[in-house]
C-alpha cells in the first residue's frame, strides 16, 4: 500500500463525502440519450471508479429538448430520461466513488443553429441571453432567434431546479452548473453577451443573478442538502474593444457563488467563443482530412463554405492562441482558494502526480480534476494513487474534439497513444 498523501484524504463537499481528492472532470462521452446512453457512461465511469477515482463529474447534459450543442450530448429534459441513468449511478457507487451530473444548456450555440440535420427539425427559434453582438453572428446564420424574457429566465431555473431533483432520484451524488465555455449560463455571466437591461443584465451583480436563482430553485426541488457546484469564468478573452469578465469579476463571482450556498466552485479561464481554449493542445486538422470526419462535417453544415471556414478558424485560432501549458488554470484557482471558503475544484492541464502533490500541499485547491487523459488511460487513478509519477499518455492532439461535436463516440482518437498503449501491455 502506498504512503497516504494528501491526495488520498478524504474530502466534504456539501453532504458528499467522497473519497479522495481526484475527480474526473466533466468531458462529452457522446453517449446521446438513445437506449444504450447508461451503458455507453458506465462502460465509461465504472472502469474509472474501479481503479479508486474519488469523483466522477458526468459531462455536460441537456434541460430541455432543444439546446443540445451536439449529437452527443445526453438530455436530462424529462423524469423519465433522467432516470433512465441510474444504472450508471449504481455502477459508480459499487466502486465506492461519487457522481455528480453536469446539466446546461448551450444557448445560442445549441445544434438546432449549426448543424443542418437538426435545424431542419428545429421546433422554434433557439434561445439566447440578447441579440448576438456582430462577432458571432456567422455562427448562426439564418437560425431564428428569442431573447428569453425575465419570466422566462425564471422558468429557465425552475427547469435547472427540476433536473436536479430528478438527478438527485437517479442516484446522482450532486450537480454542477455547466457555465463556462460559452453555454448558455455563461452567456448570462459575461458581458460579451449579456446586454439585457432587467434583473439579469447590466451590473456583475445583476448577471449573476441566474446563479442565485438557480441555486434557489435546486434547494426548493432537490433539497438544502444536494450539492450544487459551479465553473466560474475568469479573465476572458474577447474580440478587441468588445466587454469581458476581467479577473476581478472572476474573483467576486466566486464570492457570490459562495453566497449563493454553492457547495463547490471550479474557477477556469477561457475565451468567450466555444472553441478548443478550454481543453487547450494542437490543431485537430489531421483529423479533419480523414474523409470519413469530412463528410460528417460538411453534411452536418449542410454543405456551407462558410460554417467549414469558421470551424476550422476556430480550432486553428484556439491551437494558435491557447497552446498546451501545464497546469494553465493555477492562478484562478490559487486565487479563487484565498477568496473563498467552500472547497475549490482545480482542472486545466493536471497531467502528472508531482503536479497534483504541489496543488494539493500547497492548499492551492481542495479537489484536482483530470479530463481527456482519462480517454487515452481509463486506469489512471490506480497509478496515480499508487505514486506512480510518469506522465499521463494522453498528448493533448485535440484529435478527440471533432468527433464529439459530431456526436460520435468518445475516445482517443490519437494513433501515437494507442501505440503507446501496445508498447505498455508488451
Amino acid at each position: 500500500m502506498p504512503t497516504p498523501t494528501a491526495l488520498h484524504r478524504p474530502i466534504r463537499v456539501g453532504a458528499c463525502l467522497i473519497r479522495n481528492r481526484l475527480y474526473r472532470a466533466p468531458v462529452l462521452e457522446g453517449a446521446g440519450s438513445g437506449l444504450d446512453a447508461a451503458e455507453i457512461y458506465r462502460e465509461s465511469f465504472e472502469a474509472n471508479a474501479r481503479a479508486g477515482v474519488g469523483l466522477i463529474v458526468q459531462g455536460n447534459s441537456c434541460v430541455l429538448p432543444e439546446g443540445r450543442s451536439s449529437p452527443g450530448m445526453t438530455l436530462v429534459d424529462t423524469r423519465e430520461h433522467t432516470l433512465a441513468l441510474r444504472g450508471v449511478t449504481e455502477a459508480v457507487h459499487r466502486w465506492g466513488a461519487k457522481i455528480f451530473l453536469q446539466i446546461g444548456h448551450a444557448g445560442i450555440y445549441a445544434m438546432e443553429a449549426w448543424h443542418s440535420e437538426h435545424a431542419s427539425s428545429r421546433q422554434g427559434p433557439i434561445i439566447a441571453v440578447s441579440r448576438p453582438r456582430p462577432h458571432v453572428r456567422p455562427a448562426v446564420l439564418g437560425t431564428p432567434i428569442h431573447v428569453l424574457s425575465t419570466e422566462e429566465v425564471h422558468d429557465l431555473a425552475d427547469r435547472f431546479g427540476q433536473t436536479a431533483a430528478w438527478a438527485r432520484e437517479a442516484g446522482y451524488d450532486g450537480v454542477q452548473l455547466a457555465s463556462s465555455n460559452a453555454k448558455l449560463v455563461h452567456q448570462f455571466l459575461s458581458p460579451f453577451y449579456n446586454r439585457r437591461r432587467d434583473a439579469f443584465g447590466g451590473s456583475l451583480r445583476n448577471r449573476a443573478r441566474i446563479l442565485e436563482v438557480i441555486a434557489e430553485r435546486v434547494r426548493a426541488r432537490a433539497g438544502d442538502d444536494f450539492p450544487l457546484t459551479v465553473k466560474i469564468p475568469m479573465a476572458e478573452d474577447a474580440p478587441p474593444l468588445t466587454p469581458r469578465t476581467t479577473f476581478d469579476d472572476g474573483l467576486e463571482l466566486c464570492r457570490m457563488a459562495e453566497s449563493f450556498g454553492y457547495h463547490a466552485i471550479t474557477p477556469v479561464g477561457l475565451s468567450v467563443y466555444p472553441h478548443a481554449s478550454l481543453c487547450r493542445g494542437a490543431d485537430p486538422a489531421s483529423i479533419l482530412e480523414v474523409d470519413s470526419i469530412r463528410r460528417r462535417f460538411e453534411e452536418a453544415l449542410g454543405g456551407s463554405k462558410l460554417k467549414m471556414s469558421v470551424l476550422r478558424w476556430g480550432y486553428r485560432s484556439a491551437a494558435r492562441n491557447y497552446p498546451f501549458v501545464p497546469v494553465w488554470n493555477r492562478e484562478f484557482f490559487t486565487a479563487a482558494k484565498r477568496a473563498v471558503n467552500i472547497p475549490v475544484f482545480a482542472v486545466g492541464g493536471i497531467r502528472t502526480l508531482d503536479e497534483i502533490t504541489a496543488i494539493l500541499d500547497a492548499s492551492e485547491a481542495d479537489m484536482v480534476g483530470i479530463g481527456r487523459p482519462f480517454y487515452a488511460e481509463p486506469e489512471l487513478p490506480a497509478r496515480l494513487l499508487a505514486g506512480d509519477t510518469t506522465e499521463t499518455l494522453c498528448e493533448s492532439s485535440n484529435r478527440c474534439v471533432p468527433p464529439q461535436q459530431l456526436g460520435l463516440k468518445a475516445r482517443c482518437y490519437n494513433p501515437n497513444v494507442a501505440r503507446k498503449r501496445a508498447a505498455a501491455r508488451r
